[in-house]
Parts: C-alpha cells; sequence; structure tokens
C-alpha cells in the first residue's frame, strides 16, 4: 500500500501526458498510459478515494536494467473495448506466465495452443487479440486457420522482431494489422557487433593461443577508429549498431530500401539504396559489414557471390540478420581464398548448423549458435512490449507500434 500511494504522489506531482509521451523528471522516465480498472482490483473498502479510481504498475524489470520506468495509470473513462486474447504459442512458454500475471485491466488470456483445435472452447468467447510466438512448432501453418476461424480477431501481435516464420501466401491474403517486438532485441544484436569488430581487430584467436601456451610475444593490434562500417539493412538493430559504432569513432554507411527514410540520419555519412551497384559499392568501402537485413522475397541470397568479389581487402564480415540473405557457398569460399579476413556469424540458411557444414572448420569464423539476443531476460521484455505497451493503445483505439506486413515480410 505505501508503494502504491508513493507512486500516486509522484504522479501528482508531475505533468499529464497523453498515451505514449515520454516524461522526464530528474529522477525518472515515465510513460501514462490510460486503460480500464477492473471493478473488482480496487478493494471498495480502501481508506484512500484515489484507490478506487486508479491503479498503477511499476515495472521493476526494466528499472532493474536501466531502463524506462513505466507508469500506467487506469481509468474507466478511457477504455474503448475490452482485449480477449488466444496465445497460438507452446503452453510451456514463459510467456503464457508473463501474460497471465501482468495483463492490464480490459484484458484477459483465454486460453493458449499450438494449433487451431486447442481453441475450438473459445469460439463463443469472441477473442479480439492473438498472440504469436516462435514457441509454437508450426505457427505459419496454424495461423491462417486460425485467423480464419475466428472472424473477431483484430490484431495480431508476433512475440520476435523477425516474422518470416509465419509468412506465407495465406497471410498475405489476411487484412489484418500485424505488429512486432521490434526493438527489444537490438541492444544485443549491437553489443555483438561490435565484440564481433574487436574479435578480428585485436586478434583474440591469437591472444587465447598465447595464453594457453604461455607466450610473452607481442603484436600489432588495430582500432575500430577511423574504420568504416557498412551496415546492409538500416532498420532497428541496424541504427542501434550505427549508434555503437559511432562512439568507437567508425565511420557508418549503411543500406536500406527506403534511403530517404534516414535522409537526417545521425550516425550515417551515406545511406544507399538496395540494388547491386549500391550493394557493391558499400561492400568496397567498407572494413567491417554487417548484414542485419530480414529474410524476405527480395533479399534472400542478395549478398552473393559478385557482393564478395568486390569486398574491401581484409574485410570482416558479421551476419546477425537471417542466413538466407546470405550465399554461403559464396561466403564460404571468400573466407578460405582469404577475400575477408574473417566473419562472425549467428545466423545460418540451415539451423541448427549441420556437423558437416565447412564453417566449423574454418579458423577465421567465429561462430555462435543463434543466440546473440537471447539476454536472460529477453522473453520477459518482449512480452512486456507487448502487455505495456501495445495492449493498452489497442484497449485504448490508439495506434498500435511497430506495425509490420506480411506481404513484404517485415
Amino acid at each position: 500500500m505505501k508503494s502504491i500511494r508513493a507512486l500516486q504522489r509522484l504522479s501528482c506531482s508531475m505533468p499529464t501526458a497523453r498515451i505514449g509521451t515520454k516524461i522526464h523528471t530528474k529522477r525518472n522516465f515515465m510513460t501514462s498510459v490510460q486503460c480500464m480498472q477492473a471493478p473488482t482490483v480496487i478493494p471498495s473498502d480502501s481508506a484512500d478515494p484515489a484507490m478506487k479510481t486508479y491503479k498503477y504498475w511499476n515495472r521493476e524489470e526494466y528499472k532493474r536494467k536501466g531502463r524506462y520506468d513505466y507508469l500506467i495509470k487506469i481509468s474507466p473513462e478511457s477504455i474503448i473495448k475490452e482485449a480477449k486474447i488466444l496465445s497460438l504459442s507452446d503452453p510451456e512458454d514463459e510467456a503464457n506466465v508473463a501474460l497471465s500475471e501482468s495483463l492490464p485491466f480490459g484484458s484477459k488470456l483465454l486460453g493458449t495452443g499450438t494449433k487451431l483445435e486447442e481453441f475450438d472452447q473459445f469460439r463463443d468467447h469472441s477473442p479480439n487479440v492473438l498472440f504469436v510466438s516462435p514457441s509454437c512448432p508450426k505457427a505459419r501453418e496454424q495461423l491462417p486457420l486460425v485467423l480464419a476461424a475466428f472472424p473477431t480477431i483484430e490484431w495480431v501481435h508476433v512475440r520476435s522482431a523477425g516474422i518470416d516464420f509465419i509468412v506465407s501466401d495465406e497471410l498475405s491474403e489476411i487484412d489484418i494489422p500485424m505488429t512486432n517486438a521490434k526493438g527489444q532485441f537490438s541492444s544485443s544484436l549491437a553489443e555483438y557487433t561490435m565484440m564481433a569488430c574487436s574479435y578480428f581487430a585485436k586478434d583474440l584467436p591469437r591472444l587465447m593461443k598465447q595464453q594457453k601456451a604461455k607466450n610473452w610475444e607481442k603484436y600489432d593490434v588495430d582500432e575500430l577508429r577511423g574504420k568504416t562500417l557498412g551496415i546492409v539493412g538500416y532498420g532497428d538493430v541496424g541504427r542501434a549498431c550505427a549508434k555503437l559504432a559511432h562512439v568507437y569513432g567508425m565511420k557508418i554507411i549503411a543500406l536500406r530500401r527506403k534511403p530517404k527514410l534516414s535522409a537526417l540520419d545521425p550516425y550515417c555519412t551515406a545511406v544507399y539504396g538496395t540494388d547491386k551497384k549500391s550493394l557493391n559499392r558499400l561492400m568496397s568501402e567498407s572494413d567491417y559489414i554487417v548484414c542485419s537485413a530480414p529474410s524476405t522475397v527480395d533479399t534472400r541470397g542478395m549478398v552473393d557471390a559478385d557482393a564478395f568479389a568486390a569486398v574491401k581487402e581484409d574485410a570482416v564480415f558479421i551476419n546477425l540478420g537471417r542466413g538466407p540473405v546470405i550465399d554461403e557457398n559464396a561466403l564460404t569460399q571468400a573466407l578460405k581464398d582469404g577475400r575477408l579476413k574473417g566473419a562472425a556469424l549467428d545466423v545460418f540458411c540451415e539451423e541448427p548448423l549441420p556437423v558437416e557444414n565447412e564453417m566449423w572448420t574454418l579458423d577465421n569464423v567465429l561462430l555462435s549458435p543463434h543466440n546473440m539476443d537471447q539476454t536472460s531476460t529477453f522473453m520477459h521484455e518482449a512480452t512486456e512490449f507487448f502487455v505495456y505497451e501495445n495492449l493498452p493503445r489497442f484497449i485504448c483505439g490508439k495506434d498500435l507500434m511497430n506495425p509490420v506486413n506480411p506481404k513484404e515480410g517485415y
């Protein structure tokens, strides 16, 4: 009770803001979000009159990680609709625990399942929100079936940044708003990018060999300051990489489908289109190349043999987007021929990477099992974005964040 009243006193001393507006004080960053109050949540005999109208949540997980501290204001006057949610996910998925424990007032989780039959009991409940997790093994097949069976669904949210695991011809024909968890994975992937750059710049493999052999032998190392980082796919992850690289003093150039969107970008010195000529130009100008492009019809195989033939001498290639964007055979050959100094790869065309794949044996390759965004809190943070950001917007009839287009693949 004391903690709730403390939050109330704090909120009274702050200016009000429309939904989604960041409020900056000396001690807190907060967002005020209005949504519905459940009648049974606030005790009717509460001594504090304000408790009968408002309820506040404090996101300790975000506070602990130094993220925004969110204050959610719940008011019955702002309710537009109730959110009735189906979760297309593995019932053992931790996201479902987070959903059941932290849904805002004005919303409820009807049930979870990995196939249409498991939702039959909810046909009379008129669900209007579908939460989709990568933990559903056949999400691409089941999603169109669930949407066809439940025409009351108004919004689909995907608990990942990539939506390639659900994209299909059937889904592209369904006209329904869809959002993703873009932005919840960018920080860790950007850190991985800078780690990979440093791994090759400081020749860490040699350093570890010398340490193991107890060999005290000095050698020259490279620095990242003044080097050029080329980013293929300048979305949220690409921009996070640019932000960190800028701190290192690197020059940044990028490639994106709509370069005009980054015309005023504070980090890039140049932003090119996605045509073949522009890709080869970026490859030839970059000391380090990071690919963060999604896997779509247009991007699959785009970084091919011609692109690797144009690469700058001693360049390092980093892939953290999707494996199919790269011609892996061409990449392997470029590494074996010495056209590339090295590669850091977190994603592959086939995962898990087959044991017979030649990448395992190359000394100038740093491999990771598609886990560089898998922090100890990534699942909860991705779910919290749905719960604390988009769900209140849906309930209050506001525009949703992170819209995606299944036809485009992102």
